[in-house]
């Protein structure tokens, strides 16, 4: 009875004082990172218009805290293709920039979401946002999941790093990433809140920022 009303309490997401602890943490982190990362964003944006011939800043709509849509922002790093709509990306992928492929190797496209971890929509750390028809469409327990904001890492994006490469030798992509890969971040990313504190997430960040 007792290990039942353990698992209901972890059930719940974060508790208040953690979800304060979490969003003070990111407010400052991110406040610091775009002041030491903002003349590397500039120089990036430009560079990315003019590669993509376009504005270099990619936008789409994501999926947040509570099921929320929200606008993520991310250096352009891909041209659009009449030949490929599907939102899944596989290394090689013909719409990818020769600098795209720069800004994605080095994480360099990810410094604009500091903006979306300042106003509130992501955090350092979390379950990563997805496009409408993912976690948005989680059902019961698994729902807990929309309880955090999306973060730019965490360990399902550490353990799936190397995603674009995975995808590329599949002979159905979009079906390996439903089936498999997905599933797999929605159970670690429940662990991850079930057992979320501070040093784990400071853990995180230094594991993406030194790999």
């Amino acid at each position: 009875m007792v290990a039942g009303n353990v698992e209901a309490n972890l059930s719940k997401g974060l508790s208040p004082s953690q979800a304060v602890l979490k969003r003070g943490f990111d407010v400052m982190g991110a406040a610091v990172g775009l002041a030491l990362t903002f003349w590397l964003i500039v120089p990036a944006w430009l560079a990315a218009s003019l590669d993509a011939r376009s504005n270099g800043f990619f936008t789409q709509r994501r999926v947040g805290k509570d099921g929320r849509l929200f606008t993520v922002v991310k250096i352009k790093t891909m041209r659009p293709s009449r030949e490929l709509t599907t939102t899944v990306t596989r290394s090689g992928d013909p719409r990818i920039t020769p600098l795209g492929r720069f800004f994605r190797r080095t994480k360099i496209d990810e410094l604009p979401q500091l903006w979306n971890v300042l106003s509130g929509d992501m955090s350092f750390v979390g379950p990563r946002p997805d496009v409408p028809g993912f976690a948005d469409a989680l059902q019961g327990a698994e729902r807990v999941m929309l309880s955090i904001r999306p973060g730019i890492t965490g360990p399902a994006t550490l353990k799936y790093r190397n995603e674009e490469e995975l995808l590329a030798v599949q002979t159905d992509p979009e079906a390996y990433n439903r089936e498999v890969i997905w599933p797999d971040k929605v159970q670690m990313n429940l662990e991850y809140i079930r057992y979320w504190s501070l040093g784990r997430d400071i853990r995180y960040i230094l594991d993406t920022v030194f790999h």
